[in-house]
């Protein structure tokens, strides 16, 4: 068959869009059933405090319907942690849905109060009379590990909830002290607030018939919530619960989990025999949803003379908050292992700890562990090229594995099946004209400004999710409907799925329809997390749909009389290859003995994930009179193993780069170490990059087939997040390191923190 103009490798424009921009989304907060009770949150304003409360007041206010304390819902199991150690298992300390007697971050969650109106349960939440006693906190990791630093848990000593190795320790020691130089770093890898445009949001209904719970809720995937609300927290069958995920406006990682709103929505619609709806305000989104990053890294690289790594050492601190959210320990962990990025490293460890802090809990952020390792082996690749006097692109030339050694096992265990990294890196620098950069940098001094370069190639692994199933099936209309357990978030999955079903049906995309996000209807799901919805869901769509194209050409070949396999599928329609005689999709539903024919289903599963990689470079200008820094010219080439569709890749790899781009520059959750207050709580004090903050991205792909995905994609959401912040940071340190011998500067680097860089080291020059 003839490609299909809107079929995989096509720049089909999203399905979905037309219906978002004329304001015909439905969001969760969309959905206000007329005879809805209200709920709000009452959080703690301190950091770490133990408390007496009163609520009677409150109970009797106009237009309460319920008060919830820790009292009313003892029965309930706690928010669980879905990771633990391999050979060193840990025990969680409990993440009840409301606290007790103790709190301990800023917006822990006190009180649930229901009312008619959110304004009577706003009066409500101010008549609750709450004796609080301060008690000693702590805000960071290095503070946490102190002797004598207070404690969050009296069980976990030290704050440390665990402290494990990877890799060969020995080997690693004696890389480094039998190298010719060894390279250092000490960063910090800022805690992050998402932000996603769509604040969390739920509606809980009760069935008294059926004795039933239908909420409505913008997550990641609704079967994964289902099962860990009704299995760990709520204790009931999941037949009595069904989660129903609507349009949903960012997600990031942050969606992909429980919270304490929906359990507590469930036992109140219950109670009441109501419906309950809840809206977080943006202040609620800082203080009670997850937070991201946080890590704090001290890293190694054992160097021969001629630029070969000979080992790497790192130790590796990550900021869990106050509880463990549920991937929250598997992020430093797992990150880990991906630190020897992109290189031949054979001696290779890695000390991690998970520390508790008196913030708020943190889990994943938009690749989730990769963009730290990231991060940490791009910046320490640079500062062995400046030790040695060697370009930074010479150095990762002279360590990067070679395409002939793939498949490739890393000092870590991760099987890099395929890629060629030198090659977007040459292509990456060509594109950015990096040999005329001197040029330019000698232009840009006579302006007064100072010029700098940098580049990061990374590495991250996708597609671990585990099985995802597609069932396809014929409407009766001649139309094709996938029912799929991932969940879209703004990636355009409708669209992609639709492509790779007109690959094979030679259909049109608005003749494909796609039902997600209910679990009544959708048959299982692992939801949307770790760029894992086409490395798996997307295998998963193509079986399917091959095998009802099969199924298809059986029930046509009894009606246009002939074998199936004389017959072809296209247009809509099964035709005799090389006739005319065919018989359309109207016709093959209405003919069909057996509805069952008209369905198939298909899962995959990856067990080995899948390795997408790729180099940024980035031009940035700095004004040394303000520390303002502008990026000139950015340049992303990656591997990605197949494209489904160009313009929805260019999208996701826009958007990551510019999250990226802000954590860099400009965006950090900062808590004051007194009192662990969130300084940076509203957008008033949390900075978020604007359009302005960026510049064109020149976007190429050099890819490489996965030979372990048989669509061969690798994976592309989480990407532009993971190059962007070391390639950004390492062209301001190029500039800084020229003109002023400055070797580093933590992230975000603001005007401010370049400012006063440039000024400490004039002033040491005047000394």
């Amino acid at each position: 068959m003839a490609p299909v103009k809107f079929g995989i490798g096509q720049s089909v424009r999203r399905k979905e869009d037309d219906a978002l921009i004329r304001g015909k989304g439905r969001y969760t907060d969309d959905h206000a059933p007329s005879d809805a009770l209200h709920a709000l949150m009452l959080r703690s304003p301190h950091a770490h405090a133990t408390f007496k409360i009163d609520v009677s007041r409150a109970c009797g206010l106009p237009g309460v319907a319920l008060i919830l304390t820790s009292a009313d819902v003892a029965e309930l199991g706690g928010l669980p942690c879905q990771f633990n150690l391999p050979d060193q298992p840990f025990t969680a300390p409990p993440y009840p849905i409301l606290v007790r007697d103790e709190v301990r971050h800023v917006g822990d969650a006190v009180v649930f109060v229901v009312a008619d109106t959110v304004e009577h349960a706003r009066d409500a939440l101010e008549a609750i009379a709450i004796e609080w006693t301060p008690l000693a906190s702590v805000v960071g990791v290095a503070n946490a590990v102190k002797t004598g630093a207070p404690q969050v848990w009296p069980d976990h000593a030290g704050n440390v909830l665990f402290d494990v190795s990877i890799g060969d320790k020995t080997a690693a020691g004696t890389a480094l002290a039998t190298a010719h130089a060894v390279a250092e770093i000490s960063i910090v890898n800022p805690r992050i607030v998402t932000n996603y445009m769509e604040t969390r949001a739920a509606v809980c209904e009760y069935d008294a018939r059926r004795d039933r719970l239908t909420l409505t809720v913008g997550s990641q995937g609704s079967h994964r919530l289902r099962e860990i609300l009704c299995r760990s927290v709520l204790k009931m069958p999941m037949e009595k619960l069904r989660v129903i995920c609507p349009d949903v406006g960012g997600g990031f990682g942050t969606r992909l989990f429980p919270y304490r709103e929906y359990a507590l929505m469930a036992v109140a619609s219950k109670k009441l025999r109501r419906t309950i709806k809840w809206t977080a305000e943006r202040s609620d989104h800082f203080i009670g949803d997850s937070q991201g990053r946080d890590n704090v890294t001290t890293a190694h690289m054992a160097l021969a003379a001629d630029g070969r790594f000979l080992g790497m050492d790192v130790d590796l601190m990550g900021d869990m908050g106050a509880y463990l959210s549920t991937f929250a320990p598997y992020i430093p962990y797992g990150g880990a292992g991906m630190l020897p990025g992109l290189y031949d490293i054979q001696a290779f460890h890695c000390r991690v700890r998970a520390v508790f802090t008196n913030t708020v809990p943190v889990d994943a952020y938009r690749g989730a562990g990769r963009p730290e390792a990231a991060y940490v082996v791009e910046r320490l690749v640079d500062a062995a090229a400046r030790k040695l006097g060697m370009t930074p692109d010479a150095i990762r030339r002279r360590n990067f594995i070679s395409p002939k050694a793939m498949p490739y096992k890393t000092a870590t265990g991760k099987v890099y099946d395929s890629g060629n990294f030198a090659a977007h890196l040459k292509r990456a620098m060509a594109i950015a004209n990096w040999k005329e950069f001197p040029k330019r940098a000698k232009a840009a001094k006579k302006r007064g400004l100072v010029r700098g370069i940098g580049l990061a190639s990374y590495v991250e692994v996708c597609g671990t999710m585990g099985q995802e199933r597609a069932d396809v099936r014929l409407d009766p209309n001649g139309d094709v409907t996938v029912l799929i357990g991932t969940q879209s978030s703004g990636q355009g999955h409708a669209t992609a799925y639709a492509q790779i079903i007109a690959d094979q049906f030679g259909i049109p995309p608005e003749r494909v329809h796609m039902i997600q996000g209910d679990t009544d209807v959708v048959v299982s799901g692992l939801g949307t997390g770790g760029s894992s919805s086409i490395p798996s869901g997307g295998v998963s769509v193509e079986r399917a749909t091959r095998k009802l194209g099969d199924q298809l050409r059986e029930i046509a070949s009894e009606a246009l009389e002939t074998s199936a396999a004389d017959l072809e599928i296209s247009h809509g329609s099964v035709r005799i290859a090389g006739t005319d005689r065919s018989i359309s999709f109207v016709d093959l539903a209405k003919r069909a003995a057996d509805p069952a024919k008209l369905t198939a289903n298909e899962s995959f599963s990856s067990a080995d994930g899948t390795y997408p990689n790729g180099t940024h470079v980035v031009e940035v200008e700095i004004d040394p009179a303000t520390g303002k820094i502008q990026l000139v010219n950015y340049v992303v080439v990656d591997d990605f193993g197949m494209t489904l569709n160009p313009l929805l890749l260019a999208g996701q790899i826009h958007g990551g780069t510019m999250q990226g781009i802000g954590q860099a520059l400009m965006e950090q959750a900062v808590y004051d170490t007194s009192d662990g207050q969130l300084i940076t709580g509203t957008l008033m004090d949390y900075a978020l990059p604007r359009a302005a903050d960026g510049t064109s991205i020149t976007f190429e792909t050099h890819n490489v087939p996965c030979v372990t995905n048989p669509l061969g994609v690798k994976g592309a959401g989480e990407a532009g997040a993971i190059g962007s912040c070391p390639a950004v940071v390492n062209a301001i340190i190029d500039a800084l390191w020229r003109e002023y011998g400055i070797d580093h500067i933590d992230m975000p680097a603001t005007p401010e923190r370049v400012w006063m860089a440039i000024r400490e080291r004039q002033r040491q020059h005047r000394l």
